[in-house]
């Protein structure tokens, strides 16, 4: 029976998906890739219109794309995205907003909207995303399913469009723990758990909203119990503003450095809140990099002492339920600004995050983070089948 696209979740749905061969650790799991990963003869089209028609078909598939063939997974299509990949709302000026199914007036998160839209209605198996500032872990905490940000450099990135290399990551959504640990072990992750302690910082569970802490705090406890021990040591890191403006700047000098050239050559349409985002990343100076860059340095030297001994962090994924869809652009950036204090975390220091279903608070999904030392994904992986 064909798929039926019930979430507007793909801009192409394979008439004949792609198969490579009936066996291997994947088999007979149907999966999606997010539109800026390429698919041998199809079009990357990067959420964008002009790019897509710009660019020809891909010569070759993402070398992700190819071990997951592989493995025996079978590819249903290409996912809706966010224009170039620089938004965490899930919304497009040209293609329109996927369907959060579980919560069908809430935007579905983004930039890899699509895929966890195709993920949330039962459409596919597993989805791949990417996820440079929250672009994977912040949809599945809004659709309610399970999510993965491997530390950076753990999954090859060839044949995928760059927003900002530095961040950049590939990862991928599940309903399922089981699902979610065989594309990883697929995917070669590596690295040993040895967790012994758990981390729930305190200033992040008393700077997220209460309502969101008590929800939340009763699993996260119950996950800490699994451990030997718990600590709630504060970050040793500047505060969530610094993190999100550090990131913000690092992030937009990467993305102009990777796409600017592009954009100004082509005249490119842009929905209004990516033309404003590079409209700031245009203009991020040499000076201001160096100085947002030693932030991102000093977070990542100081998580990688404070994770080094077999400590677990345990976080809220996001500052709470999606914005409904019908939100102003005011709000949606204000709730990316508090969102990116939390997800940058991980994101300046390189470090592997699993974000899971926790619950619904006002009628939206919410996640559920753990967080683990650079280069432990396999461990991590490990960890979520305890939990």
């Amino acid at each position: 029976m064909p798929l039926i696209d019930t979430a507007n979740a793909f801009i192409e749905l394979f008439a004949q998906p792609v198969r490579a061969t009936n066996s291997g650790s994947l088999a007979g799991l149907t999966f999606a890739a997010k539109d800026n990963i390429d698919v041998e003869g199809r079009i990357t089209g990067n959420g964008n219109p002009i790019w897509r028609r710009a660019h020809g078909p891909a010569a070759a598939h993402a070398p992700v794309v190819a071990r997951l063939l592989a493995e025996g997974a079978v590819l249903a299509g290409k996912t809706h995205m966010d224009e170039f990949a620089y938004s965490l709302m899930g919304t497009n000026a040209h293609y329109g907003t996927p369907l959060n199914s579980a919560a069908p007036d809430r935007v579905p998160g983004g930039s890899s909207s699509g895929s966890a839209a195709a993920v949330a209605a039962g459409l596919v198996e597993f989805a791949l995303g990417t996820d440079t500032g929250g672009s994977v872990r912040l949809p599945a905490s809004f659709n309610g399913i399970f999510g993965m940000r491997p530390s950076h450099g753990a999954i090859d990135m060839g044949g995928v469009v760059p927003l900002s290399p530095g961040f950049d990551t590939l990862g991928w959504f599940a309903r399922d723990v089981e699902t979610l640990v065989r594309v990883g072990r697929a995917l070669g992750l590596a690295g040993e758990a040895n967790f012994s302690t758990a981390w729930l910082p305190s200033d992040i569970w008393t700077g997220v909203d209460p309502g969101l802490a008590a929800l939340l705090r009763p699993m996260a406890e119950k996950i800490a119990a699994l451990f030997d021990k718990t600590v709630t040591d504060p970050l040793p890191i500047v505060g969530p503003e610094e993190r999100s403006e550090a990131f913000r700047f690092w992030q937009g000098y990467d993305a102009w450095k990777a796409l600017g050239g592009w954009i100004e050559a082509h005249d490119v349409d842009l929905g209004p809140d990516i033309a404003a985002r590079f409209a700031v990343a245009r203009s991020v100076s040499d000076e201001t990099f160096a100085k947002v860059d030693a932030v991102r340095h000093e977070i990542a030297t100081a998580m990688d002492a404070a994770l080094a001994g077999g400590l677990g962090m345990i976080i809220p994924t996001g500052p709470g339920p999606a914005p409904r869809r019908d939100s102003s652009q005011e709000i949606f950036d204000a709730y990316r600004q508090q969102a990116i204090g939390l997800l940058s975390i991980a994101g300046h220091a390189s470090l592997p995050q699993i974000s899971m279903p926790a619950g619904k608070m006002d009628g939206g999904p919410v996640g559920l983070s753990v967080i683990g030392r650079r280069g432990c994904d396999g461990g991590l992986l490990d960890l979520l089948k305890r939990l």
